[in-house]
């Protein structure tokens, strides 16, 4: 092999690319977008298990961010139900890392190019062909790239899950929107370090105090019917600020003094997931990330995903010389387990929605009961098949 084709340029992408580099093999990554996504995006956590297969690539410890060891969930009446760690601390003592998008992608297209992975922007993908020795990859401008690989890091609306499949794979909807923000000049509850959830009586709020004292936050309503493009775009700023704070007004959390701190808040933007993809690859074509298992944001899987994607397809390309063998392989390795964790991240979305007050309060009344300090403590133990996953960059991999 010479040269793969990395469709995407988000995380999956740039982390593919260095996986493959790792592996002997040349890249070249085509972002749709004309230019970087410096300042895109709302903040997430890094789960345990997605940094520690970052560190498998050599990748240095992220200096963007802040460690996010553990996290508090409240009912909305303001009483703790519990705190738990995010996953236990790697060997080294890393933990989870709160950071934004942007910096996350920052941090990987810079790790990328210093390692002299070419990147180029403005290449929309529009169709794809295998040929006999290899694929060509047509794109918006009227440009083309060959390669011997093509690889669809493209997202969840992705182009090349689509030429795979040969038609749309409907995405999920979870019966939620996410918003989010950054809120400056306010005084909460703080505790470093720790992630303050709460179980509200009208819609599900988390903050993070970080260490600059920014309050990063984001917050899930429940939307019984999945909304249009044009329902969103018709809430104005203003009226989306002002049913946040009413479906908060009611809860003793700081959500309402966090909101008003807070300049700019995102629009109202669904929440999908892809439970399965029927088909993940060809002879010459793989995805891979949210393209063909997109996460509930609920989950906080879905970036720790595309990471473990990126290592395990880097090590069966590395070890398997024929290439549809070599994509066989990791879907073999990957399938069953992000399949597991889009339900997980789905059943966690139940479990914060807010669909009608007779089941809140009776929510209210019993979850103190089943979800305590030691059943949190015992659900953590019970989660070790997702945050103890190891992958080993240089256990050989088999046919």
């Amino acid at each position: 092999m010479t040269t793969a084709l990395i469709i995407g340029g988000g995380v999956a992408g740039p982390t593919s690319a260095i996986a493959l580099r790792k592996a002997g093999i040349k890249s070249v990554v085509y972002e749709a977008y004309d230019r970087t996504a410096d300042g895109i995006g709302a903040n997430l956590v890094l789960a345990v298990n997605g940094y520690r297969a970052l560190l498998e690539l050599g990748v240095d410890h992220l200096s963007a961010g802040f460690d996010i060891p553990r996290y508090r969930y409240h009912l909305g009446s303001g009483r703790v139900l519990a705190q738990v760690r995010n996953g236990r601390p790697l060997p080294d003592g890393t933990v989870a890392r709160a950071i934004t998008r942007s910096d996350l992608y920052a941090s990987l297209r810079d790790e990328a190019i210093d390692q002299g992975i070419q990147i180029e922007f403005g290449k929309r993908l529009v169709d794809t062909e295998v040929t006999a020795d290899g694929v060509i990859a047509y794109f918006a401008d009227g440009t083309e790239a060959r390669g011997d690989l093509l690889i669809g890091a493209d997202g969840a609306h992705s182009v090349v899950r689509r030429v795979i499949n040969q038609g749309e794979v409907p995405m999920r909807f979870n019966h939620m929107v996410t918003t989010s923000g950054y809120a400056h000049g306010v005084d909460v509850p703080n505790e470093p370090g720790t992630e303050f959830m709460y179980l509200g009586k009208r819609s599900f709020f988390c903050y993070i105090p970080s260490d600059d004292g920014t309050i990063w936050w984001y917050a899930a309503p429940t939307w019984p019917d999945e909304p249009t493009s044009d329902d969103l775009a018709a809430i104005t700023p203003r009226q989306w600020r002002a049913r946040l704070r009413e479906m908060f007004t009611d809860d003793n959390s700081a959500a309402v003094e966090i909101i008003d701190a807070t300049e700019e808040i995102t629009p109202p933007r669904p929440i999908y997931d892809l439970p399965t993809v029927p088909v993940w690859r060809n002879e010459r074509m793989v995805i891979i990330g949210d393209a063909c298992h997109a996460v509930s944001p609920s989950g906080g899987q879905g970036v720790s995903m595309s990471v473990e994607d990126a290592v395990e397809l880097g090590r069966c390309l590395r070890d398997i010389p024929d290439i549809p063998t070599a994509l066989e392989r990791y879907e073999r390795i990957r399938r069953e387990r992000v399949e597991k964790v889009v339900e997980f991240g789905s059943s966690s979305s139940r479990s914060i929605a807010v669909r009608g007050q007779v089941r809140r309060i009776a929510r209210d009344v019993f979850l103190p009961i089943a979800f305590n300090q030691k059943a949190a403590e015992k659900d953590l133990e019970n989660m070790s098949w997702l945050y103890d996953h190891r992958i080993d960059w240089d256990e050989p991999v088999t046919v």
